[in-house]
């Protein structure tokens, strides 16, 4: 019911926006004018973080994928794909709130590339362990905390110097095209190891493909380390005190009273806890509901990435924030009702077909949120204002990871993501007259921020 409902909203709104730009001439030279998808790319420091976070982005979701399909074949048990995804997660919660006061304090690009720089190290030691098959459960544990910890100081820092780098009227754009290394990179990433997880070597002592995967992740953090190191952009925020827990409290204290900032984070958790907290039960999906092994773990991850990018592309050339408001309920609806789909299907195609549903509606809301949160942000807080924000969301995905991963081993986690996902889209549906909710919806979001 609520498809037909939202597509049917969009399609109108869609039409009468067409018809407003066909009616008004001085809008007639602007439709003859080429939508410039990649406008943010021209200005060189964005370009360079761009690159850096794209194959930080690949190499994250890669890992992700062989680090989950290995945990499943020498324990057979999705509990601990769901630890290893905690033990990822959960430093959202704990190290996001400190980068982002560091954020603040230094400057922003150097702990870009201190974090690149550790998580290089962090894959290149990891392949080595398992090269020379030393690889033990509790290994992949403590090494996905240190890989998520750096993860997790990274984003908020990359996420504060966006607007820094570029000019405002190009924010909306560089807010797409940054989060596409968070969104479409589950297609990069994945789409760069599949080949290889197939493979074994001729004898013991000879690579394997998952060697070769390993590698290749530990190859994409050295060039995002690379390029990190070209940005030559020295901004930071403003510190009133040398106390971390002051600033943070200040950072916690600017959220809390801000109503409207309040609502979108608290929704935005409810998303990330309620639709994207799958990964862990992605192997279990593969083995025991699509017969495909490994592979599909790598092909559904890579569908997520597929529709992510659509996501992306669109709103990346989307200049109207009317409509990226009017288009938002549609996406955080679709976030809701596709993971249903994944949960009732048992055909690879089909499956594949909703993760594709899945990777839309999850980076179309997310990009937008982004964006919102991004012009509501005064420059002196931003950093922390960025760490408050990733520690909620962290903190959902990584115990709702952790919970249907546990879950996975006595009951069919197809429940389980079916409901939160109906939950969810009954949330929005129930919420959409919320007056924040409503202003957003309506494309009024430029509102909020003053």
């Amino acid at each position: 019911m609520f498809v037909f409902v939202i597509d049917s909203k969009v399609a109108r709104i869609l039409y009468l926006d067409s018809l407003k730009k066909l009616n008004n001439p001085s809008n007639k030279s602007s439709n003859n004018r080429q939508i410039d998808y990649f406008a943010s790319l021209k200005y060189p420091d964005f370009f360079k973080m761009w690159l850096a976070s794209l194959f930080a982005g690949s190499s994250h979701w890669a890992l992700i994928v062989i680090r989950g399909w290995v945990v499943y074949q020498i324990s057979d048990s999705s509990m601990l794909v769901g630890l290893v995804t905690f033990a990822a997660m959960i430093p959202m919660v704990l190290v996001t709130p400190f980068v982002g006061y560091l954020s603040d304090k230094f400057q922003r690009r150097r702990i870009l590339q201190i974090m690149f720089l550790i998580n290089f190290i962090h894959n290149l030691g990891l392949g080595i362990l398992y090269f020379m098959d030393f690889i033990l459960p509790w290994h992949l544990v403590v090494l996905a905390f240190v890989q998520g910890s750096a993860r997790a100081a990274q984003m908020p820092s990359g996420q504060a110097l966006v607007p820094n780098i570029v000019p405002k009227k190009n924010l909306l754009n560089a807010v797409a095209l940054n989060m596409s290394t968070v969104h479409a990179t589950r297609l990069l990433g994945p789409l760069a190891v599949v080949p290889f997880l197939s493979y074994i070597g001729s004898n013991e002592n000879s690579l394997n493909g998952t060697d070769i995967a390993f590698f290749i992740c530990t190859g994409f953090y050295a060039l995002s380390f690379i390029f990190a190191l070209f940005i030559k952009n020295k901004s930071t925020g403003e510190i009133s005190s040398e106390s971390f827990f002051k600033n943070l409290a200040e950072g916690l204290k600017f959220v809390h009273s801000n109503k409207p900032l309040l609502v979108i984070i608290g929704i935005t958790t409810l998303h990330c806890m309620l639709t994207m907290s799958f990964e862990s039960v992605l192997p279990y999906f593969s083995v025991n509901k699509l017969g495909a092994e490994g592979l599909a773990v790598s092909l559904l991850m890579m569908c997520v990435g597929v529709g992510s990018l659509f996501a992306s592309l669109f709103l990346a050339g989307t200049a109207d924030e009317k409509l990226k408001g009017r288009i938002f309920y549609f996406f955080a609806i679709l976030s809701g009702i596709s993971p249903i789909f994944l949960a009732l299907s048992s055909n690879l195609y089909l499956s594949l077909l909703a993760t594709i549903f899945m990777g839309m509606g999850q980076a179309g809301f997310m990009i937008i949120v982004h964006t919102i949160i991004q012009m509501m942000s005064p420059d002196y807080v931003r950093g922390r204002i960025a760490g408050v924000y990733a520690m909620y969301i962290g903190g959902s995905m990584a115990l709702f990871n952790f919970i249907n991963g546990l879950t996975a081993d006595y009951i069919d986690p197809g429940y389980s993501i079916a409901i939160q996902g109906l939950v969810f889209a009954l949330i929005v549906f129930l919420s959409r007259k919320q007056k924040v909710l409503s202003s957003i919806y309506s494309g009024n979001s430029h509102n909020l921020s003053s």
